[in-house]
């Protein structure tokens, strides 16, 4: 009984240290291709890799489109703006030159004048101008609360024209207009004194 039992005990102890045996095949049922004939390219940097950004790159000037100026147009739309204003003051002054008390005293008196009759001949008129639509132009200034007038225009009658000349000042307010100078300058040169003594001219 002993024998048996250390036959036992041996077989028990051998299957307990013998290492596990495979119980599945190791070898492959399908053959391996065969390596490539050639091998790939390998890539080499010379230096280490960059970070990218991480917005686009805005366009270049090259690739926008080409904007049209328009500054141009609109200094020569002002341009015409401040011209056509200016016109239209210089046209309204000049009409209230023509309208006022002083130039229809002076026209009166020069058409009554004996001397530029001689001169100038009969009908003695302002001469007109093409770009005021037939009214004369008149230079200076008419400003009587501030005792000032000095006038020049040119006037025309049928034998011959010329420039005509007036300046009056009142030396104090409440007293009437002095005048200084009446006169006409005709084209030929001839100087006609229109000035008189008695003369009352922008009171």
């Amino acid at each position: 009984m002993s024998t048996i039992a250390q036959r036992t005990r041996l077989l028990a102890q051998r299957r307990i240290f013998t290492a596990p045996q495979r119980l599945y095949a190791t070898t492959d049922s399908v053959p391996k291709p065969p390596p490539p004939a050639q091998q790939p390219p390998v890539e080499t940097f010379s230096s280490p890799s960059k970070p990218r950004l991480y917005y686009a790159r805005p366009p270049s000037k090259s690739d926008l489109p080409e904007i049209k100026k328009r500054w141009p147009l609109v200094l020569a739309f002002a341009a015409l703006g401040v011209a056509g204003w200016a016109a239209f003051l210089l046209f309204v002054t000049n009409q209230e030159k023509l309208a006022s008390s002083v130039v229809k005293q002076i026209l009166q008196t020069v058409r009554e004048h004996d001397g530029l009759k001689d001169v100038l001949g009969d009908a003695i008129r302002p001469e007109p101008t093409w770009y005021l639509n037939g009214d004369p132009w008149i230079s200076g200034s008419v400003n009587l609360p501030a005792g000032h007038v000095d006038l020049s225009f040119r006037v025309k009658g049928h034998r011959g024209s010329g420039t005509l000349y007036f300046t009056s000042i009142r030396k104090a307010k409440g007293e009437p207009f002095t005048p200084l100078r009446f006169r006409v300058i005709s084209d030929d040169g001839r100087v006609i004194n229109v000035l008189t003594p008695s003369s009352d001219l922008a009171a």
